[in-house]
This record gives structure tokens, C-alpha cells and sequence, in this order.
């Protein structure tokens, strides 16, 4: 028997082992996703109106799910309430953060909208949070700050009655959208991945992020950081 620490299913047995209200289908585990040893988001859901499937996994002070963490050499993990409803899912699935608004479209596409100063609680160290919520949901998830979203609203709204001059702002913020990553200096295919990995998908969302959320993505350091941000600064601005 070969066992791996790093699947899914070993978080599940061991909640199984500890919750028994898992082994007796009470408490149901609709989905595990994991960056092993490091982070886990786990939805759960009752099939007893009666029970709190969360707090029933969570247990007395955290009993059982600090157990499951111990037995995980310090695993931290995120218990959260599944819903059918795409919207309600994602938003659960993007805790501790908090969520105003989920929009979804056909392409499995889920644009999400939080308070300003929970933009970097939401995208979460390294681009975490957002892509294991994404993972955990099945949805492509885009994360922007009420202010962002408000202000593509207007722009929207302004395009839609009166159009917009070329070199607009709403026309830049749309090319921002389509310039490939790896046409920045200091930025190749690999750190291109990395960037949206880290939920900077758009050099309009890397010339507006902290060199210390750039420098905390995976290959970038601080110097690179404040290289990539300058380059993608310079070429929205001659856009």
C-alpha cells in the first residue's frame, strides 16, 4: 500500500477518522483542494437541516479539525459550506475574505467584487486564496475592488451613450487587458505563468499591485518586482 500526503483524499480520511458524522453521512465532504503542507480549503454540507456541517468538523475549541492539522504537520485549513448555487459557492470559497457581489456567465467565467481593503486578503499570499478557490469551485474566478469595478462601470456606461475618444480610459484599460505579460521587460514564459498563477493576469493588474504582492510570487524577487511593475507602468501609459 503506498500512501501519499499529498492527496486529496488523505485530508477527507482523516476527517473521516475524526468527525463521525462524515462516517455516518451526516456531515458530507463535496470537495478538497490543497496546496500540501501548506493550505487546504474543504466544503462541506449536512444532509440534517439540524446540523452545522462547519462547525460539527470544526469541533469543541477546534478539537477536530486542529487534530486533522497536526496530523498534517500544520496544514492550515479553510472549512467552508458548499452550495449548489455557483455564486454563493465562490463566495465561500474566498473566505476569510469578504465578498460583495459574484457575477457568472456561461464560460465558467465568475467575476467577483470586495471591498477595497480586502482585495489582497482575497487574492490571498502568492495568488493562494484566488486559485484554490477557483480550484475548489470549477469556476475561472477574476477578482477586482469595488473601486475598480465602479470605475469600469462609468467607463462602460459613458462608452454605451457616448463612445469613447481613442487613447480613452476606458480604451486603455481594455488594452491593458489584451498586452501579453511577456511582452514586459524582465518577464518570460515562465514567470508570465507564475504571474497568473498568482491572479496578475493583466498588466493593468501588475501596474497596480505592491512590489510586495509582486515580489511575493514565486521567482520574482524585489528588484524583478519593481522592474516588471515599471515596465507595465511605462506601457499602459503609452497606450
Amino acid at each position: 500500500v503506498i500512501l501519499s500526503r499529498t492527496h486529496p483524499t488523505l485530508v477527507a480520511r482523516l476527517f473521516e477518522m475524526e468527525v463521525p458524522e462524515i462516517y455516518d453521512g451526516l456531515v458530507r465532504l463535496m470537495a478538497i483542494e490543497r496546496d500540501p503542507g501548506d493550505r487546504a480549503k474543504v466544503a462541506v454540507t449536512t444532509t440534517d437541516g439540524d446540523i452545522d456541517a462547519v462547525g460539527t468538523c470544526v469541533g469543541v475549541k477546534g478539537s477536530r479539525v486542529q487534530t486533522v492539522v497536526r496530523e498534517l504537520d500544520g496544514e492550515k485549513i479553510d472549512l467552508l459550506e458548499w452550495s449548489e448555487d455557483p455564486k454563493v459557492f465562490i463566495s465561500h470559497a474566498l473566505q476569510p475574505a469578504a465578498v460583495l457581489r459574484v457575477t457568472t456567465d456561461e464560460a465558467d467565467n465568475a467575476e467577483v467584487i470586495v471591498p477595497d481593503d480586502q482585495l489582497s486578503l482575497a487574492i490571498g499570499r502568492r495568488g493562494q486564496n484566488a486559485r484554490l478557490a477557483a480550484r475548489l469551485t470549477g469556476w475561472k474566478v477574476d477578482i477586482k475592488s469595488e473601486s475598480e469595478a465602479g470605475t469600469q462601470f462609468k467607463e462602460e456606461i459613458v462608452d454605451e451613450l457616448f463612445g469613447t475618444e481613442p487613447g480613452g480610459a476606458s480604451e486603455t484599460s481594455a488594452q491593458g487587458a489584451k498586452m501579453d505579460l511577456v511582452d514586459l521587460e524582465g518577464v518570460g514564459p515562465k514567470t508570465a505563468t507564475a504571474l497568473k498563477d498568482s491572479a496578475f493576469s493583466t498588466v493593468e493588474l501588475i501596474a497596480k499591485a505592491s512590489l510586495g504582492e509582486l515580489s511575493s510570487v514565486p521567482g520574482i524577487g524585489a528588484k524583478t518586482a519593481e522592474k516588471i511593475q515599471g515596465a507595465a507602468s511605462q506601457m499602459l501609459d503609452s497606450s
